[in-house]
């Protein structure tokens, strides 16, 4: 459940604070007061995508964190446990994070994580459904998409999708072998070719810069040599040899320290100074030892130099992205060698093909079933929603193979007694449509683990006896979930177990959204205003005090 909801700077929200409760509560309030904008606060923080727009007028930043109760089933805190994240207090803290210029950051529990880890957490809290999420409905890969969640077979729809692909993409091959043979077979030619070249040359990159650093070195010999013997016979020859004059000083200092303590330092520095001088004298006799003019090995070097970049200049690349151009030839050739047997490439394609159709009969055996218990709760629904008689059926038609499987999923309604089933996007009018939408919602609601749910005016449309009914659709489904549904409708507030108005307010020349948590009178006075509007009267109070009696 939903405990609290902290917002800052969100749009027209300077700042809240809210706390919620369990059970069905109801958001209310004036057209443009800021109902939806709490929800879109509430989107945002489970993962929901921001923008720079969301950051109130003249602000830094906009901040919306939640706190959840944390799933009792222990999925979601086995999920934190291998992502490292912590569970405190049986709880989970999520933490949006979007400044003026767009940028968003994302926390959970106060460490920062990705957009997707925050999605991820989020779909297992919430479910929000959006004011238009009927219309959706409308559109057939949406109505399988529901179809396969209720069945509980996304996952399986899935992998029929990339069966599917894979079958197609082999059928391709075996098409392109049985075109275009002459052809593959000069590529091949000159990809084994320039194969055989690169493998020739025996080009690696770490061995390839361990050349050009000798080549440096030999190609500078004499310049290193003559620099090397010049410092050897300053710091070693001679009386006035840097590491003799350091050695003298350090002793005459280290007489006089013992009359004057202060020069103790001096001392100190002047000795390190004579023993890296030392060092560094050994060091060099050491490499100059090992230095020596070599043009033999510098003519070598520079004949591999030449032959790399002769092979890097012929390809039209740098010497050090030839082994991913040689990786690049060797896929190539590997398609083609592969597309050059047509009967193995059949025979890869008829097993690809028989796959697709065993996780297609497995995706259909999972969509009959669901589609006929939609089928039967939605025409069910139907009858208390004012389309009494009516019905819902979900067809399955057969059809040519594909990405979504072997059939067609599309929705079908009969509004009225008598009246043919037909296509949903074709009879269903504006409220109707809504009810339906609504009944689907609710019941997909129903069958998911999901604590809280969240329903923004998916009431529109509909109003006086159905909008009654739908209220106490939401209030039952708020005996075993937290329900949060923003509502114009007075029927659908009364049934709920709480109930807050969201009001404007002028502040400074800024227009500011506010939150009320209204008691049993407020209550009264609230749902009076959504029955009569401006004048509210006796009977409007009498009449909204009825609605909260009949709870």
């Amino acid at each position: 459940m939903l405990r609290s909801l902290t917002i800052r700077d969100f749009v027209i929200v300077d700042r809240l604070d809210l706390e919620f409760g369990p059970g069905f509560g109801a958001l209310t309030g004036e057209t443009g007061a800021g109902k939806s904008i709490l929800l879109d606060a509430l989107g945002l923080v489970l993962g929901g995508r921001g923008e720079a727009g969301m950051v109130r007028a003249g602000r830094e930043r906009a901040d919306v964190a939640a706190e959840f109760d944390l799933p009792a089933d222990g999925a979601l805190a086995a999920w934190l446990a291998e992502q490292a994240l912590p569970a405190e207090d049986g709880g989970v803290i999520l933490r949006r994070s979007i400044d003026a210029g767009g940028r968003s950051r994302a926390w959970i529990n106060g460490v920062t994580v990705t957009l997707a880890q925050l999605r991820a957490v989020g779909e297992w809290l919430a479910d929000i459904h959006g004011q238009h999420a009927h219309h959706a409905l409308l559109r057939p890969d949406a109505q399988r998409a529901l179809l396969d969640s209720l069945a509980g077979a996304s996952a399986q729809a899935t992998e029929v999708a990339r069966l599917y692909r894979e079958w197609q993409r082999l059928l391709q091959l075996l098409r392109a072998a049985e075109a275009d043979s002459a052809s593959s077979v000069r590529e091949r030619e000159l990809l084994s070719w320039q194969l055989q070249e690169f493998d020739a040359l025996a080009f690696d990159v770490d061995e390839w810069q361990e050349v050009n650093a000798e080549h440096s070195r030999l190609a500078h010999a004499a310049g290193l040599m003559e620099g090397a013997d010049e410092t050897l016979a300053a710091l070693g020859e001679g009386e006035l040899a840097v590491c003799s004059v350091l050695r003298h000083l350090d002793g005459r200092i280290a007489s006089l320290a013992d009359y004057d303590a202060s020069l103790v330092g001096v001392r100190e520095l002047l000795g390190a100074a004579a023993i890296q001088a030392d060092e560094a004298l050994y060091a060099l006799r050491r490499y100059r030892e090992r230095l020596d003019l070599d043009p033999q090995r510098l003519a070598e070097l520079e004949r591999r130099i030449a032959v790399v970049m002769d092979a890097a200049r012929k390809h039209r690349v740098g010497p050090e992205e030839l082994p991913e151009l040689a990786r690049q030839w060797r896929e190539r050739l590997d398609a083609l060698e592969a597309s050059a047997d047509p009967a193995r490439l059949a025979a890869a394609a008829a097993a690809a093909e028989q796959a697709f159709a065993r996780a297609a009969a497995q995706l259909s055996a999972l969509r009959r079933p669901a589609a006929r218990r939609l089928a039967d709760e939605i025409t069910e629904a139907m009858q208390t929603l004012a389309m009494a008689g009516g019905r819902f059926e979900v067809a399955l038609e057969p059809c040519a193979p594909g990405g979504a499987g072997v059939e067609l999923v599309e929705f079908r309604v009969s509004a009225n007694p008598g009246q043919p089933l037909r296509s949903l996007a074709k009879v269903a009018s504006g409220g109707e449509l809504s009810r339906i939408g609504l009944a689907i919602q609710v019941m997909a609601s129903r069958d998911t683990a999901v604590p809280t749910l969240v329903f923004d005016e998916v009431d529109v449309g509909i109003g006086g006896r159905v909008a009654e009914i739908v209220g106490k659709l939401l209030a039952r489904l708020g005996r075993d979930r937290q329900v949060l549904c923003v509502t114009h409708l007075p029927q659908v507030a009364a049934c709920a177990d709480w109930q807050w108005q969201i009001a404007k307010r002028d502040q400074d020349g800024e227009t500011l959204s506010t939150v009320t948590r209204l008691d049993e009178r407020a209550r009264i006075e609230e749902i009076a205003r959504m029955l009569g509007g401006l004048n509210i009267t006796a009977t409007t109070r009498q009449h909204a005090a009825e609605l909260l009696g009949q709870r």
